[in-house]
């Protein structure tokens, strides 16, 4: 679960930028792995989620939100939470409550 401790806030303007993003209407099951879900079933709907992100026009606001916020799981922003984990480093992890 996300540390809502992370969140920008309620304002309306922080949150603008999700009206305009291509995943807006396709729904979390793209973005987000099933239970158990691995190996190729989860390389092909990581692809497909990033195929939506880099036509998104907020993919950068996106990747900036789930990187301040440590988003845990999912693709946002076209990068995966292994991707997000790699950028942050380890001081990263360990603020995302991993070891």
């Amino acid at each position: 679960m996300t540390d809502v401790s992370r969140l920008p806030g309620s304002a309306h303007h922080f949150w603008q930028w999700q009206s305009r993003a291509a995943c807006r209407d396709l729904g979390s099951g793209r973005f987000f792995h099933p239970a158990g879900e691995r190996g190729e079933d989860r390389e092909e709907r990581d692809a497909a989620a990033k195929r939506v992100c880099a036509a998104c026009p907020v993919r950068t606001a996106c990747l900036d939100h789930a990187l301040r916020t440590r988003e845990p799981f999912g693709v946002w922003g076209g990068l995966t939470e292994e991707e997000r984990h790699a950028l942050l480093g380890p001081a990263g992890m360990t603020l995302a409550g991993r070891a």
